[in-house]
């Protein structure tokens, strides 16, 4: 019974903070200034993450804008002629006589529209052998509404499956998968809030709204040390500030649903807000489920404020709230949804020395509910709840050494059930007790180049996990592996009090060689702890899957991947980008579930559950045209997940459900002039893996099949393939009178698996309808299940103003 107190490596880090801050200040010559900023578009104030800057007289010392849009560059006393750009923006130079330090905040202005319609697909990866990322995707919003989508409504989750590494068991499953991790492997933030949840109307739409998404990145791999928690990847989406220069409107109007996004200034280029709502209003979507007519909406509601302080401070709050609500009738109901929120500040300490302060809250929960009457009705409640504080700090040395350092804490509070079922006017409660666990971690973590073809990045991230009280530890009895276990004794455990606690250190390194101006070399190591599990045996999109703590009997889950890629830039002007990138991934303590397992509402859920180890393995191939009338990508993935579990296929390795062995993805674009495009996508993957029956028998005269060999995963479905197409209408871009407008609009009209394949999302089998005669066996019948399973034409009208 102990109580929980700091880590001991988390002082220890703080410690290497300090002294590494001090030998570096020391080490600064005197005769060296520094330029620092932020970088911002010019017509509404956003700040832009990950701009260059360029200095002419030393190529070596340039930099690149964080994800606040902060830079920091220290040269030596001189002239200097500074570069500022950013793709999709106007380049702008600026001469300076370095004699101390200088504040330079830099406005870029917008390409005109005239050219912007030739463009680069992807904006972030315009030199990808000289960018120091590696297993790192990011697609600007204009790439993703480009693309063709469900109903005509452009999602950033589906987006992201076309990119390499990265999957989904089809369609009407949640989430995404990621380098054959699970769903529940990674960790999705939205303005660094973490996302329980991330799907809409049971997965066919994602939970961020294209109107309020400013930028979008997945680690798949080289995961930096300040993130932690999940094993298998990190999506970061950031939202927009807000204008702070004019009003402005978006939106568009669906077969699903309609959205209007609102953004101006409290007071102009210093405060800023951003509103953006969407609400379905149709239950299209039903009709290719079933016959029924039952319902099924969603709404989320985006906010955000920000006020500058005085050129070194700025708060910004967001907050999001978003539900799902699914009818049977009006006596049966469910619904389930996510609020977050976030308050930051960030703050310019001096000209080297940047800090971000986040206060987090995030909950997701969900409701089931069945009333007959009065005396009969049923309701069942369940909720996770997260509270994290996270200070980060980026110190500058020099132009060719970052430090970066910080700690997060954060408090789980666990709600597995609240279940109230009454019956004939009787009343049963079987809820069970919350849960509740704090997470601590620190982190430190330097990138330096060395000399002009070697640049490394490594750090350290240590974690210790509290599972506390008020709660009761069982302990289970040992038994034939694959078998439910039995609780032989418990212990109370009163409030604060430490039930399991558990540390990890999780280092990181990754490097880049640039064997030339086009081509480079990277790898990187990564260790990563998770500490909370998802617990679902489906792959469905079923909202009531549930988190747990790791506990006295379920023990944190541990990665470590490695990962070597090779980067080139093709073509004459660079127009083409091709890289290729092998990963190996190992885990221990990965969650299974024995056969018929109770995974809701089972106070001794423990007892069902299995850990093992994982691993997944692969290699990744992208080739992306960036430049011309007809951009683009191909992306391939041979991979494969595994799990070895004690009790499960007879000890033996299986595929997850998400394996797959091959994965094709293709993406065109094609700008027919500055009125019409036209892009189209294809993929192509491996069916994903299923159990099917091997045997059969009979008990009273009903035929049940199912599988004697304790085999996991051992067949397939049927392999997937879709292909979609869009058509792009800009609307007028001048008046009667000549002048150009300010308004703009465009209509997209798509189609979504143009051929109507039926692709396989399960299989089960039944006994056979036909009628058989006297001593002729009965016979068995497969049943193929498919989401949707015809073409799904759309039209979608989008404006802004």
């Amino acid at each position: 019974m102990n109580k929980f107190s700091i880590p001991f490596p988390l002082s220890v880090c703080c410690g290497l903070v300090l002294l590494f801050m001090a030998a570096t200040t020391a080490a600064v010559g005197q005769n060296k200034f520094t330029i620092s900023g932020t970088m911002k578009d010019k017509s509404n104030g956003e700040t832009l993450i990950g701009a260059s800057i360029f200095v002419k007289e030393n190529p070596s010392a340039g930099a690149v804008t964080n994800v606040y849009g902060f830079y920091s560059i220290t040269l030596p006393q001189g002239s200097y002629t500074l570069e500022y750009s950013y793709i999709g923006y106007e380049k702008v130079v600026r001469e300076l006589v370095l004699t101390s330090n200088v504040a330079a905040d830099i406005e870029l202005p917008a390409l005109s529209r005239v050219l912007d319609e030739v463009r680069i697909v992807d904006e972030s990866r315009i030199s990808t052998s000289r960018n120091f990322e590696m297993s790192v995707n990011k697609l600007d919003i204009k790439t993703i509404q480009k693309l063709p989508a469900l109903m005509g409504e452009v999602d950033i989750v589906k987006s992201l499956q076309f990119l390499p590494g990265v999957s989904q068991v089809g369609e009407g499953s949640s989430g995404f998968n990621v380098r054959g991790g699970s769903v529940g492997q990674n960790l999705v933030l939205l303005d660094e809030a973490p996302v329980y949840n991330s799907s809409h109307m049971l997965g066919f739409f994602s939970v961020f709204n294209p109107d309020a998404v400013k930028d979008v990145k997945l680690y798949k791999g080289a995961i930096p040390a300040e993130y932690g928690g999940r094993i298998s990847s990190v999506l970061d989406v950031r939202l927009k500030e807000g204008n702070n220069k004019k009003t402005e409107v978006d939106g568009g109007i669906g077969f699903i649903f309609s959205r209007l996004a609102v953004q101006g200034p409290l007071v102009k280029d210093k405060s800023s807000y951003l509103i953006a709502v969407r609400r379905s209003y149709i239950d299209g979507l039903s009709t290719l489920l079933t016959s029924n007519n039952f319902g099924l909406n969603f709404y989320d509601i985006t906010v955000k404020t920000n006020y500058t302080l005085n050129q070194k401070n700025r708060l910004y709050l967001s907050g999001f709230f978003g539900r799902d609500n699914f009818g049977l009738s009006d006596d049966a109901k469910f619904n389930w949804g996510n609020k977050s929120g976030t308050l930051r500040w960030n703050t310019v300490i001096n000209s080297k020395l940047f800090a971000n302060v986040s206060a987090v809250f995030s909950n997701y929960n969900y409701n089931l509910g069945f009333n007959q009457d009065e005396n009969n009705k049923y309701s069942w409640s369940s909720s996770i709840s997260n509270y994290v504080l996270k200070p980060d700090f980026s110190y500058f040395i020099n132009s060719n050494s970052e430090f970066k350092f910080g700690l997060e804490s954060s408090y789980y509070q666990f709600n597995p059930s609240n279940t109230v079922g009454t019956t004939n006017g009787e009343t049963v409660d079987s809820s069970q007790p919350k849960k509740y666990a704090l997470e601590l971690a620190g982190y430190v973590s330097h990138r330096l180049k060395v000399g002009s073809t070697l640049e490394v990045q490594y750090g350290i991230r240590f974690s210790a996990f509290n599972y506390l009280g008020p709660g009761t530890a069982y302990t289970y009895n040992d038994t034939i592996p694959g078998r439910k276990r039995t609780a032989i004794s418990e212990q109370q455990y009163k409030s604060g009090e430490s039930i399991a606690s558990y540390g990890n250190p999780e280092p990181r390194v990754s490097a880049k060689y640039q064997v030339n101006d086009r081509t480079s070399l990277k790898a990187s190591f990564s260790r990563t702890t998770q500490y909370i599990h998802f617990i679902s045996n489906t792959s469905a999109s079923n909202p009531l899957n549930i988190w747990t703590p790791s506990t006295n009997n379920i023990k944190p889950a541990v990665g470590n991947q490695y990962t070597l890629g090779y980067f080139s830039d093709l073509g004459a002007s660079a127009a083409y980008e091709f890289s290729a990138e092998a990963f190996y991934r190992n885990t221990t303590n990965e969650i299974d579930y024995i056969n018929g397992a109770e995974l809701l509402n089972n106070d001794r859920l423990e007892g069902d559950l299995l850990s093992g180890n994982g691993r997944a393995y692969g290699l990744e191939l992208y080739l992306q045209k960036k430049k011309g009338l007809v951009t683009g990508w191909v992306s391939y993935t041979l991979s494969r997940s595994e799990l070895k579990v004690d009790g499960i296929n007879n000890g033996k390795w299986y595929p997850t459900r998400f394996d797959q062995t091959h994965n094709l993805k293709i993406v065109a674009s094609y700008t027919i002039n500055p009125k019409w495009s036209t892009t189209a996508d294809f993929a192509l993957t491996t069916g994903t893996p299923t159990t099917y029956p091997n045997q059969r028998y009979l008990s009273q005269g009903v035929l049940i099949p199912y599988n004697t060999g304790n085999a996991r995963n051992d067949a397939r479905l049927t392999p997937y393939h879709r292909l979609d197409v869009s058509l792009r209408m800009e609307g007028r871009t001048l008046k009667k009178n000549g002048l150009t407008r300010k308004n703009r609009d465009y209509w997209v009209f798509s189609v979504y698996n143009i051929y109507g394949r039926r692709n396989a999302f399960s299989t089960y089998f039944t006994q056979s309808s036909d009628r058989v005669t006297a001593y002729q066996p009965i016979q068995t019948q497969a049943h193929r299940v498919s989401i949707i399973g015809s073409m799904v034409p759309s039209v979608s009208y989008n404006f802004k103003f």
